[in-house]
């Protein structure tokens, strides 16, 4: 019979690293519920403006919470983890453009910026300052890891071969995600959730939120996979009951075509939505999925990004 769990956001920790004291030891088939903080640690509230993005410095570390040691977790083993519920712990969220990250470069976006989001009952994000965009809430973990096989300390910002920072936004509840075992217990740590995001993240932040996150945890035994895989129990919420705007970006180099594809949807957004130069950049980390349409035919490649129409009201 699995037992239940517990784990607040109380204490966290910053870095992956095999060494790190488990907050919680579990058997094989425990259902475990973990409070997580957003990932700039609280430091936003609703009042947040873009000078508070200015005065933050440079992220140090996600706040991950765990890590949990998995009884009889053994190298060459992989977990597999089903997510049970990922739900917001506060009302709202944010999207921040840091310049300098993200997809484009800090020449395009030099200052900084900050959307606050109302996570609303009716199950959609809207902007605090304009109520014409409402994008579907779907929760997830940006982030869940096992320790890695080197020691010492090891940065959350990247994503590893034992998870971290993977930001797949088809891991919602339902999903089960299959992440293998390189230290005793795995050490298995989540955080980082996230009410909605398009495919690809491109401004650095989804609509970022604290979560409860809840999750059964079981051993699959000498299954000793390279990376992480994940099965979805079908799509993921989708604002796309109008259909979608896309645009399209050709070339040798996949980086440099999302980049020119993004650029082109945001001067759309700009044109005919109205928005500022910020907001459609906002927008386009939140909503907007970039997807490789073609990568056979050199010595060009197809990017297009898909912006779902009904998010407008």
């Amino acid at each position: 019979m699995s037992i239940e769990h517990r784990l607040s956001a109380d204490e966290v920790h910053y870095a992956w690293d095999r060494e790190e004291v488990p907050r919680a030891r579990v058997d094989s088939g425990d259902v475990v519920v973990l409070e997580t903080r957003d990932s700039a640690d609280g430091y936003f509230d609703r009042t947040s403006t873009h000078a508070d993005v200015g005065r933050k410095g440079p992220l140090i570390g996600h706040p991950l919470t765990g890590p949990i040691y998995v009884n009889g977790a053994e190298t060459g083993d992989c977990l597999a983890i089903k997510l049970l519920a990922v739900v917001p712990r506060q009302g709202f969220g944010w999207t921040a453009i840091r310049p300098g990250s993200g997809l484009l470069p800090r020449e395009e976006f030099p200052n900084p910026f900050i959307v606050v989001w109302e996570l609303e009952s009716d199950g959609f994000a809207r902007m605090r300052h304009r109520q014409d965009i409402a994008i579907p809430v779907a929760p997830f973990p940006g982030i869940l890891g096992t320790a890695p096989r080197e020691s010492g300390k090891h940065s959350t910002i990247p994503p590893r071969y034992c998870g971290g920072n993977m930001d797949i936004k088809h891991l919602v509840a339902g999903s089960t995600v299959y992440i293998p075992v390189f230290a005793p217990g795995a050490l298995l740590s989540i955080g980082d959730a996230h009410a909605a995001q398009g495919d690809g993240e491109v401004c650095i932040t989804a609509i970022e939120m604290a979560a409860q996150v809840r999750v059964q945890v079981d051993i699959i035994r000498a299954r000793p996979i390279a990376e992480p895989r994940f099965r979805t129990p079908g799509s993921v919420r989708m604002a796309s009951s109008r259909g979608a705007f896309v645009t399209t970006s050709h070339g040798p180099d996949l980086y440099e075509a999302s980049r020119r594809a993004v650029r082109y949807m945001i001067d759309h957004l700009v044109v005919e939505r109205g928005l500022s130069r910020e907001e459609a950049y906002i927008v386009c980390s939140v909503a907007v999925d970039l997807k490789i349409c073609e990568i056979v035919d050199a010595p060009n490649w197809i990017v297009s990004a898909f912006l779902p129409e009904s998010i407008f009201d």
